[in-house]
């Protein structure tokens, strides 16, 4: 952290899980350790309580929506069956969809990972795969079995075009892969930025966005240090996130 001026703020809003017959306001630590290593910045967890939280994107210099065990409820994307009911977040579902589309509304600086991307997708009015796996002609992106190292390392290339492919440099990249749902319609408003073999989306940028706003499928904040294109990826994210500090605080 630089103690040299004052740090950009960058929320991730948290899920709301039973641990030990107790809820809890819960988010994976690496994407905090992401946003201190990658990006210079101060990550604040935003807790799942719905539309108060808007109010906490005045002190806020970015969004980050991270992955999570949960999925998007498909009620909010118009679907009539539910596949996945025990994997539901209704708490999480409440508060980053208002928090997506005011933070676009206000220009700020946004990075989705995996249901992070999701969402993005489903709060601009676009659809999901409930579960990829059983859609014809396309892969199995759920992790494997194994260790954690295992699961997080790379699977399968995706081809980069836009913005994206420029600001990592590379038209091709491996991922990881640890997702069961994706796109389906995009929303209006999205462009498509990255693709797997098999058509899967892997990125999307808000086509309108006055500065970074992204969404991915894979994990870039998995040991992120040691990846170049997630470097660059929080690099280009941390640079929209002081410009936009700048302009706020000024």
């Amino acid at each position: 952290m630089n103690e040299t001026s004052e740090p950009i703020v960058i929320g991730i809003p948290a899920c709301a899980r039973v641990i030990d017959r107790h809820l809890r306001h819960w988010a994976p630590a690496r994407y905090a350790e992401a946003l201190l290593a990658c990006a210079d910045a101060l990550p604040v967890m935003i807790p799942p309580i719905g539309a108060p939280a808007l109010a906490l994107l005045d002190r806020l210099d970015g969004l980050l929506l991270s992955g999570s065990p949960s999925n998007v409820a498909p009620e909010l994307y118009g679907a009539e069956e539910d596949r996945t009911p025990e994997r539901h977040d209704p708490a999480r579902d409440a508060t980053t969809l208002p928090l997506l589309r005011a933070a676009l509304a206000r220009g700020m600086p946004l990075l989705a990972i995996c249901r992070g991307i999701q969402e993005l997708n489903v709060a601009l009015g676009g659809s999901l795969h409930q579960q990829l796996q059983t859609v014809p002609g396309r892969m199995d992106h759920r992790a494997g079995p194994g260790t954690p190292e295992a699961q997080y390392a790379p699977r399968h290339a995706i081809a980069l075009s836009g913005g994206l492919a420029a600001l990592l440099g590379a038209r091709e990249i491996m991922v990881n892969s640890l997702h069961e749902q994706g796109i389906d319609r995009l929303a209006e408003g999205l462009s498509v930025e990255a693709l797997a073999p098999d058509g899967t989306v892997e990125a999307v940028r808000v086509a309108d966005a006055i500065h970074f706003a992204y969404g991915v499928q894979w994990h870039p904040e998995w040991q992120a240090v040691a990846n170049p294109h997630s470097r660059a990826l929080f690099a280009a994210f941390a640079a929209a996130c002081r410009h936009y500090a700048e302009r706020r605080r000024g």
